[in-house]
Formats: structure tokens, sequence, C-alpha cells
């Protein structure tokens, strides 16, 4: 029996390197990938693409010769300034290529341009995030299968076959019966040879000729690889629970929003869904967009829709705790919101807002973020001090120990940070 691997190597035969060179310059590839996401559009915020890095960190460590101590001669042809013996002076070092002056040396190297696939980007731009304290209140009534590996068995497909322990089995097997060696018969072979040239003992030729009989036939009877040896790598499905959760994202869409205010709004809920859906599979989101109305939207209204009107924050909150009560009993669901606005609010409602947040809502909720968007041209001093009505009432709640964050943006540029600190890992999220 002979066993023949005839598996095809993989395609991409450098995705180990490749793999390794991004472990390697890991933090550089992460700080570019959230730099370039700064300046993307919504439509283009998870495509890959090529981002740089300084080429300091992709040079490999290798040894050189010491500049100082030690003699060495140098043949300097075409030398017409120096003579022997005289100390030829060390040439000036360049800068180089990313400044927007000359290099006076003419000398310098540009930045390492390094393209990422789209797994890659998604993957780099989302490490380190996860939904804060995420409980298993009630394990779902559907559980996702996994599979894992379960040992080997005697039979199986040809591509899962376990070549090592194939042959580890064969081996013992082989030592079992006291297989005869290929080097103990190579050695009979050279004595009988040698005895038939020399003619020394006639008797003990006889005997070497049936020993190596006797041991050709058992090699027959005992082969190399028999089909008992033969080991398959076994997988079995197991059940696996899957806790439940679900997000709201309110997003207030009134008159007093700009298109600044609105784009910075979108782009943070874009990061949100895109977090979410690469990373959990079995969270729900819930879109609700508000004015003085607020309703449950899908995906597409509420990320492209123009309705606009006037600013009551409550009815978010309403159209929220309508949909609980209705598909998301908190006894059975983890609860997240987030929550983006410009910070005004009626009023009037501010302390119907505040009731039903601190009675109805946090209590429910596992985790709850509220994010301010300003104006593009608010000063930073301005904009840092300046208490919203929505961000005093939401600031008292917080204040009596209720558990909300609470961030301001007002550039395209500070969406990424303060989205990773509103779902950074536990540890490492800081409290506003």
């Amino acid at each position: 029996m002979h066993i023949v691997d005839r598996r095809l190597n993989p395609g991409g035969k450098s995705l180990a390197n490749r793999q390794r060179f991004l472990r390697r310059a890991k933090a550089l590839v992460k700080r570019a990938v959230r730099d370039s996401s700064k300046e993307r559009s919504i439509k283009d915020l998870e495509a890959g693409g090529e981002v740089s890095i300084p080429l300091d960190g992709v040079r490999e460590p290798r040894l050189r010769r010491s500049s100082e101590g030690g003699v060495r001669d140098y043949l300097l042809p075409g030398n017409k300034d120096y003579v022997e013996g005289e100390r030829i002076p060390r040439p000036p070092r360049g800068g180089g290529g990313g400044g927007s002056q000359g290099s006076p040396g003419g000398e310098g190297e540009d930045d390492f341009r390094f393209a990422l696939t789209h797994e890659e980007f998604v993957d780099l731009f989302l490490e380190d995030l996860e939904l804060p304290d995420l409980a298993k209140r009630k394990l779902a009534t559907t559980e996702q299968l996994s599979w894992r590996r379960a040992g080997f068995s005697v039979t199986g497909s040809p591509a899962n076959l376990a070549l090592t322990r194939t042959m580890r089995n064969s081996l013992s097997r082989r030592i079992a019966l006291r297989r005869p060696r290929p080097d103990a018969m190579a050695a009979l072979e050279e004595e009988i040879a040698e005895l038939e040239r020399t003619h020394d003992d006639p008797i003990r030729l006889e005997e070497a000729r049936e020993e190596l009989a006797r041991m050709r036939k058992r090699t027959r009877a005992i082969p190399w690889i028999d089909p008992i040896d033969l080991r398959y790598r076994r997988s079995e499905s197991t059940p696996r629970p899957v806790a439940q959760a679900v997000m709201f994202c309110l997003m207030d869409v009134s008159g007093s929003m700009t298109e600044h205010m609105k784009d910075l709004a979108k782009r943070f809920f874009t990061l949100l869904y895109l977090f979410l859906k690469r990373r959990y599979k079995h969270v729900e989101i819930v879109f609700i967009r508000h004015t003085h109305e607020a309703s449950e939207v899908d995906e597409e209204t509420f990320f492209y829709s123009p309705e606009t009107g006037g600013t009551v924050v409550s009815t978010a909150l309403e159209e929220m705790i309508r949909v609980m009560r209705e598909r998301y009993r908190p006894e059975d669901w983890n609860i997240y919101a987030a929550q983006a606005s410009d910070g005004d609010n009626t009023s009037s409602d501010n302390a119907k807002t505040s009731a039903l947040l601190t009675e109805e809502i946090l209590p429910a909720c596992q985790y709850f973020a509220y994010l301010e968007v300003g104006r593009e041209d608010d000063s930073p001093m301005g904009f840092g001090y300046r208490q919203s009505d929505l961000w005093r009432t939401y600031d008292l709640a917080r204040t009596a120990g209720a558990q909300i964050a609470m961030r301001k943006v007002r550039h395209r540029r500070d969406i990424y940070p303060v989205f990773r600190e509103l779902f950074a890992k536990k540890g490492e999220r800081a409290t506003a």
C-alpha cells in the first residue's frame, strides 16, 4: 500500500511572510489605518487600500561595522585631494523624504506604502473594541454550532489524513511484530555475496540464504503501512449558547443640526454599525430618528433620509421604550443605546427627558453613550465649556450616579478617537 500526498500548496505562498510583517509593524500600521480613516468618506470607511508607515519601522536588524576603533585601509581611485596619512571627514547625513524643503545633501527616503486588504483593514480598525458589560442574561433560543477537534478516527476523507499519527501507528506495529529492518537485510545480503565469492563456509552460506528468505517473506507479510494504521482528524459540532443583545441608535435630525453636524453623527453611527456587524453576529440594531417626532426606521432611511423639523428629544426616548417593551424585554436582552445630537432641546421637554432617561432607560441598559456634535467653526474653548440643554440634563443624571458616557466632537478627525474611548475594552475605557 502506498500513500501519496497530492494536496496542493496554498495559492498565497507569501501569506505567512505578510502576516509576519503585519505583526512586526502592527503599531505603525494601526496608527496609519486610524489616521487614514479620519479623511475617508462614509462609503469608503471600511474599504482597504494603501497606508503609509515610516521606513524605519520596516527595517530589519543587521550587523554593521563599528564607526569607532579599528584600523581600516581604503583604496580611493582618482583621488586628487588627499595624501597618505590624512583623515577624510565623514560626509554629512542626508535628511529626507517627507519635508517641503529640499535636502542639502540631495538624499532621502520616502515613507513605505503598504496595501491592506479589506479584511486586514477592518481587523486593525476595530481591534481592541468590545460592547461593555455584555452579560448573558438569557441564552438565545437558537444555539450556534461551532466545530472543534475531537481526536482521530479510522475512517475519513483523504484531506483529513493525519500523516504523523498514521506513521507513528505504522512504526509501533512494525516494531511489535518484529518486521525485519532494511539495514539488517542489506547486511545479510552483503554477507551472502561475500560467502559466494570466497566459498569458505558452505554451511553458513546455506543458513544465510534461508534466513534471508524468511526475512523477505516476513517483510511481505508485515507491510510498511497497513490500513489499520490509518488515522484521520475528526471534528464534531458542539452547540454554543449565544447572548442576546440589541443596540439602539438614536440620532437627532432636526433643523438645528447642520450638514456638518449630521455628517459627524452619521460617521459615528457608521463606525458603530461596522463594529457591531464585524465583531458580533447576534446583536440586533434598532435605528431611531427624531425631530419633534420619532420613529423606528431602516438603515437606508436612518443614514440618507432628508427629513427635518423641530427638536423634542423625549420622543426618541419614548420610541425606544416602546420598542423595548414590544420586542426586547430587559430580563432577556442585553440592551445598549447610543445617541447623537447637537444638544438643543425644547426647554419644556428637559424635565420629561430626564425622567424617561433615569427612570426607564438607564435601569434597563447595560451601557448608554451620548455624543454631542458641534459646529466646525466653534472655538475649542467655547465648545468645550458651552453647556447645552441636553448636556446639562444628562450631566445631572450622571452626577446622581447614572451609568452614562458622554463625549463631545466638532471635527471629523475627533470621531474615531472618541469612538474608541466609548467602546474600548474594559480597563482601557476612560470615564468621561
